[in-house]
């Protein structure tokens, strides 16, 4: 089956840009087999693709995918196509889902109609192009749920990326057949003691890992791990460190915990086999 899929990493931020094949390098060699960048709005999903493609007969980095989709952070910004647009990148065969979408009034960088309106339109693209949906929720107090069950046709691919919710809405995301995705959050053991608190209630099938790079660096990785430039900046080289945290949490050997969230990963984005996945030799 292989080794960690990192299911949400910001690889195109431009805290990558003046190393970004050497993070994608120690990902490899850290064992992350297969990494799905996150696309927060059109330009970015756009120049993912176009990454992708310098990449696709590399083997030390691993296998790149990517999202598209409109960020709530951006949604003020969405151009009239931009279901068109989402539409076209979604054929491509590096996409592997449609987001980040969601709704986010934690900070309200868009106004909360526009973050709506921008997500509905995400769900149904998501039914229309048959593609898993990629969904952020920071304090919509359900509203997100709502919203996925009130479509006309409710969407059953979702994962709840980097979730923070509270005891509730992990019970209501799970009993809807959502998936929960996990990031170093659970390692910063003073304001992440909540979700520690919650990860064991995760159904071991229905758990996704992620990075969310070059954010939430784990507060507790030590520092002779950390690569340069030394700071706050998060890696998928620190995937493992945050793999052996959950499974203490679920209380499994860290062998189980990879191997059941890369068979979830590759079920839910509909990932190639590594046969399928590997470059043809030269």
């Amino acid at each position: 089956m292989g080794g960690l899929v990192d299911i949400g990493a910001n690889v195109l931020h431009a805290q990558f840009d003046q190393d970004r094949i050497d993070v994608l390098t120690r990902a490899k060699t850290a064992g992350i087999e297969r990494l799905i960048i996150t696309a927060t709005n059109l330009q970015a999903a756009e120049d993912s693709i176009r990454f992708l493609t310098t990449l696709r007969t590399r083997r030390d980095v691993p296998h790149l995918y990517t999202t598209v989709g409109i960020h709530p952070h951006d949604a003020a910004q969405a151009t009239p196509d931009w279901q068109h647009r989402v539409t076209t990148l979604a054929e491509q065969s590096d996409v592997v889902a449609i987001g980040e979408t969601g709704l986010d009034f934690n900070r309200n960088f868009s106004p909360a109609s526009d973050q709506r309106d921008v997500f509905a339109g995400h769900i149904d693209l998501a039914n229309a192009t048959d593609q898993p949906l990629f969904v952020h929720d920071r304090e919509s107090h359900g509203e997100v749920l709502r919203m996925l069950q009130e479509r006309e046709t409710p969407p059953h691919n979702v994962v709840i990326h980097c979730f923070t919710g509270t005891a509730q809405e992990l019970d209501d995301y799970l009993a809807a057949g959502y998936w929960i995705g996990i990031t170093g959050w659970v390692c910063d053991l003073r304001r992440g003691q909540s979700l520690r608190d919650l990860v064991p209630r995760i159904p071991l099938n229905r758990l996704l890992i992620e990075t969310d790079a070059p954010f939430l660096l784990p507060h507790d990785l030590p520092r002779d791990l950390l690569h340069p430039p030394i700071g706050r900046r998060n890696e998928p080289a620190y995937l493992p460190h945050i793999a052996a945290t959950i499974a203490g949490l679920l209380q499994v050997s860290k062998a189980t915990l990879i191997k059941a969230t890369t068979t979830n990963a590759i079920t839910f984005f509909r990932l190639p086999n590594e046969a399928a996945d590997a470059p043809a030799p030269p």
